[in-house]
């Protein structure tokens, strides 16, 4: 077993072409579908009041979805001009100037936002002012901000039930389900290929045992699944800012099932297939319906269908995702997830089951 294991590694270092290419494909699907959420839009920006710039861009910067970077006026100015900005910010004591070569959506977000910004701070200095001791006024301001007394929270009384939803992850756990697929099912499908060419029969006359056999190819596709999806983890951790909530291991935990239940899926699906052409044509066909259906494009929430809800339910990508937003999205501990991976394990334990049944049946 461990001989063909590393037969394996040695086959996958040798050509790894179609590893690499959708892996790339995975993270470039994922960023571009989820690009409004991982990229803020920069905006240069100049004072021409007195204090401290420094202060005023780092709270500016607090926001989400703008990024202001301090220039001079004639190099924000230009920025605008040769269209490689948006506008460009001048910060007065009491008021500001936008300045922009043409209408855009985010114009009137960024006019919003830096009133927001003016109208808190005017506030603030009205009420220093008014103060007795105006010194001891700004320490309780800069301390509130610091430690607020009480935090507010927000809900809709006709919302009860709606799912929260984050359209960077979803991106990301949705397309890394989907290319797993193909990573999956094209490893396992060597068995076939195996059959074909008569190397599994050499095998057979081999020490090893049968089980050894399929021991080494499932375990061998497990793994370059999981490491796959690893590495696009890792990447849109350290490379997109992506969090994960602090929930990066329950992720990793969280998506062992379900690749459980793709590696059963494609031994089932080799077993069915007489040749690679057909595997080729079939594995298209099932990953796309299954990444539709089961809420890896877009969330499944939407859907109002009854029948197409019911269908999903048979769908390893329906639980992948409900464990891995649940975990990161909704904070959903191990234990809540039990149901959906009890749910896995048993449709791979079937699926397995039958497939290794019907290749050992079929002679290719």
């Amino acid at each position: 077993m461990i001989g063909m294991l590393w037969g394996k590694i040695l086959l996958t270092l040798r050509n790894p072409g179609a590893l690499i290419a959708s892996t790339i494909i995975c993270m470039a699907f994922a960023y571009l579908t989820g690009q409004s959420a991982f990229v803020k839009i920069e905006i240069p920006m100049y004072s021409s009041a007195d204090g401290s710039n420094e202060e005023i861009i780092e709270e500016l910067n607090n926001g989400d979805t703008f990024s202001f970077v301090l220039q001079t006026e004639d190099e924000a100015k230009k920025k605008v001009a040769e269209g490689n900005a948006e506008a460009a910010l001048e910060l007065g004591q009491d008021s500001y100037v936008i300045y922009h070569a043409g209408a855009s959506q985010n114009l009137q977000l960024l006019n919003q936002y830096i009133g927001r910004y003016y109208m808190k701070s005017v506030q603030e200095q009205q009420i220093v002012q008014l103060a007795d001791d105006p010194e001891a006024a700004e320490k309780v301001f800069q301390k509130a901000e610091k430690e607020p007394a009480f935090q507010l929270g927000l809900s809709s009384f006709n919302q009860k039930d709606a799912a929260e939803y984050s359209q960077p992850l979803q991106s990301l756990f949705g397309f890394t389900l989907f290319f797993s697929i193909y990573t999956v099912a094209f490893t396992v499908a060597e068995i076939l290929r195996d059959k074909q060419s008569g190397l599994w029969d050499r095998f057979i006359l081999s020490p090893t045992s049968k089980a050894e056999m399929y021991m080494a190819n499932l375990l061998w596709s497990f793994l370059v699944g999981y490491i796959q999806i690893i590495f696009v983890f890792l990447v849109f951790k350290f490379g997109a800012g992506i969090d994960f909530n602090g929930r990066f291991g329950t992720v990793l935990i969280a998506v062992i099932p379900y690749l459980f239940s793709i590696v059963a899926l494609s031994i089932f699906l080799t077993g069915l297939v007489k040749t690679m052409s057909q595997f080729n044509s079939i594995i298209p066909l099932i990953s796309v319906s299954f990444a539709m259906l089961g809420g890896a494009y877009w969330p499944i929430e939407i859907v109002s269908s009854e029948l197409l809800i019911g269908i999903s339910r048979f769908i390893p990508i329906t639980y992948g995702m409900e464990m891995m937003k649940g975990a990161v999205v909704s904070g959903n501990s191990i234990l809540d997830m039990l149901n959906p991976v009890a749910i896995l394990l048993l449709m791979g334990v079937i699926l397995m089951g039958l497939g290794i049944r019907l290749i050992e049946k079929r002679h290719v």
